[in-house]
């Protein structure tokens, strides 16, 4: 089952095979059907009472996924107006409770919350070169083995605390899996 224009469905959980309404907006890029059943498989297929972020969040592809697949709370947070609204019908839509939706920006997000999470969404615009400004922002909040999926233009060397767990590339996308131990005494944060 393919993706038609401005829909991408939900693979597996709870919402299985439901429908995602994607805007019409430049630069969206909703993450693909066999790059998200991959990073799924990686993270393994339940996510239950796991708190996510989805940061950048777009389409909601990760996020709608996530709750989809038992995440206890999923916050996704979005820029633009017009894609946060589909993002709000579509949450009413499918009834997905454990979403809570962000109209913002990522780093004043990250500047502004106290919480930390166990699953990390980054698939930022390509063009912003966004990442080193975010992963600094996010340490903090980040639980102790905390795993984070970064979608960029090329594969990421993350150092100090971080531990690359999975990497693969799909046409002009790299996508990885990271983890982040806050317990490493001498860890400097990693350049991006």
């Amino acid at each position: 089952m393919h993706s038609s224009k401005g829909q991408i469905r939900i693979i597996a959980g709870a919402y299985r095979g439901r429908r995602i309404r994607v805007a019409s907006r430049p630069g969206l890029r909703p993450t693909p059907d066999r790059v998200r059943e991959t990073l799924f498989n990686w993270l393994g297929q339940s996510l239950d009472g796991s708190s996510c972020l989805d940061l950048f969040a777009g389409s909601g592809a990760l996020g709608f996924e996530a709750a989809s697949r038992g995440a206890a709370r999923v916050v996704m947070v979005e820029a633009d107006r017009a894609v946060f609204s589909a993002l709000q019908t579509t949450r009413e839509t499918i009834r997905a409770h454990a979403v809570e939706l962000v109209l913002g920006d990522a780093l004043d997000y990250l500047q502004s919350t106290r919480e930390r999470f166990d699953v990390v969404f980054l698939d930022p615009p390509f063009r912003q070169n966004a990442l080193p400004a975010v992963l600094e922002r996010l340490e903090p909040r980040l639980a102790d083995g905390a795993r984070v999926y970064l979608e960029a233009p090329a594969a990421c060397t993350l150092g100090g605390r971080w531990r690359e767990l999975k990497s693969a590339r799909a046409g002009q996308v790299s996508y990885q899996l990271f983890q982040w131990r806050s317990d490493d005494q001498g860890g400097i944060p990693g350049n991006v």
